[in-house]
């Protein structure tokens, strides 16, 4: 019979996580949580994945309101072993908060919380982003090189679920990118067919008019373009155009 302990149990508990949720958000939250209680032998674990894109450090999964509390510290002072452990693509392991001098304001907070062990653990991720995951415990010393070993496999399935949800995430971001910008070039391309039948040019002078007056008031192209659909709509054109 496989135990949670032993590779095939570990494979199956994660195996099932994955199976019984189709939100990524939520997957991440259960492998954080399984991966505290995995941990939990003899002491009780925090765990939490913080995500670096954009030059943002964000708190995308934990195991508990606890373990995100830590981890949100940790991102608002931008410096601590979970984001150490990002940029260095290191494994970082702190024995005893109490003798730490690294992240000194970071320290200072994990100290005041009663916490004494840390360990942080990079994700594999593409270049666009970094993220790392990261435990707490309130046992000094307590993470051995058995942790660090069981702590790197739920390292390896978030990796994967969290690229899945980056590649979602960047693909909504460049749909919504490529429709704002054809909303704007429809805008533009009604404005300047205005100028054309105001002012019997051709399409390029009218995009010469146009381009000149936006400059002219200090405004984006589109939203010059919006106002003179708006004012075309509503009677005669506010601004005159003639060059």
């Amino acid at each position: 019979m496989a135990t949670a302990d032993s590779p095939r149990g570990f494979s199956a508990e994660l195996h099932q996580v994955l199976l019984d949720d189709e939100d990524i958000s939520r997957v991440l939250n259960s492998i954080t949580q399984l991966a505290a209680e995995h941990l939990s032998v003899d002491r009780r674990v925090l765990c939490g994945i913080v995500l670096n894109r954009d030059r943002k450090n964000i708190v995308v999964a934990s195991s508990s309101a606890e373990a995100e509390q830590m981890d949100e510290v940790q991102a608002g002072f931008d410096e601590g072993p979970c984001l150490e452990a990002q940029r260095t693509n290191t494994l970082i392991r702190v024995p005893d908060v109490e003798y730490e001098t690294r992240w000194p304001q970071y320290m200072a907070e994990v100290r005041a919380h009663g916490l004494r062990s840390v360990l942080a653990v990079p994700l594999g991720l593409d270049g666009t982003a970094s993220a790392a995951i990261n435990f707490y415990t309130v046992e000094p010393g307590a993470f051995h090189d058995e942790d660090g070993e069981s702590a790197q496999r739920y390292a390896e399935v978030a990796s994967v679920v969290l690229g899945i949800a980056l590649r979602i995430a960047t693909h909504a971001e460049t749909a919504e990118d490529r429709r704002l910008a054809m909303e704007s070039r429809t805008a533009i391309d009604l404005a300047a067919g205005i100028i054309m039948g105001q002012n019997r040019c051709s399409q390029d002078e009218a995009m010469t008019i146009l381009k000149s007056a936006s400059n002219h008031r200090n405004i984006k192209l589109r939203t010059l373009a919006e106002q003179i659909i708006s004012s075309a709509g509503h009677g005669p054109a506010a601004t005159n155009f003639e060059s």
